[in-house]
């Protein structure tokens, strides 16, 4: 179903159903602060897997990552974060970043690499946003698999097109960007870029 939904403010109604689906184990596609994302509730596994199931990756070895809504969401899901890394988090979110960070025990095995991190995302976003807020947990967060055709990338209604009988939902949140987010590696120090992309890093 491909539901259309205000970028800068957000229907409450829209947003409910949306979370609804989320929180019976559905499958979304939505925009983000970059290219538009597949996801669904990090509490269920079965989504989890439904999802790397159409992306083609082994949810062992896939490295995924997930949405928080905030800075002290965020710090739930990771051990404990240093004053210095504090203050360079705060500098960049939310934003179009995804931060490579030591786990916490509230993430999902499923989630965790060998090394127990975990990518999260803290995306400008109202959409999003509401969707985390209203959820209240985080959102998983891949790239839709699609190839480099960015119109593709960037369309709610032609990626509604390809992947509407694979998810619940296609929220309709305008054109999206087509660079995916910046991957910043916090567990070393200093931070180190592993994939640049839509954020900048001084």
């Amino acid at each position: 179903m491909l539901i259309q939904i205000h970028p800068k403010n957000p229907d409450e109604r829209k947003i409910k159903i949306v979370v609804e689906c989320l929180r019976k184990g559905g499958i979304i596609i939505y925009p983000t602060d970059t290219v538009y994302g597949i996801g669904c509730s990090i509490e269920h596994p079965d989504a989890i897997e439904r999802i790397c199931k159409i992306k083609n990756i082994n949810p062992q070895k896939a490295q995924l990552s997930f949405l928080c809504n905030d800075l002290s969401h965020l710090s739930e899901y990771t051990k404990s974060i240093s004053t210095p890394l504090y203050r360079f988090l705060k500098q960049y979110l939310p934003g179009p970043y995804t931060f490579i960070l030591d786990a916490s025990k509230k993430v999902p095995k499923l989630l965790r690499t060998k090394k127990d991190t975990v990518g999260i995302r803290v995306p400008d976003n109202a959409i999003c946003i509401a969707i985390l807020k209203e959820l209240g947990h985080p959102i998983l967060s891949t790239s839709i698999p699609i190839s480099e055709d960015e119109e593709i990338l960037s369309d709610p209604e032609l990626i509604y097109d390809v992947f509407e009988h694979q998810v619940d939902f296609v929220v309709d949140g305008g054109y999206g960007n087509v660079l995916t987010s910046t991957v910043v590696d916090c567990t070393v120090s200093p931070p180190e870029i592993i994939r640049q992309g839509a954020g900048e890093i001084s």
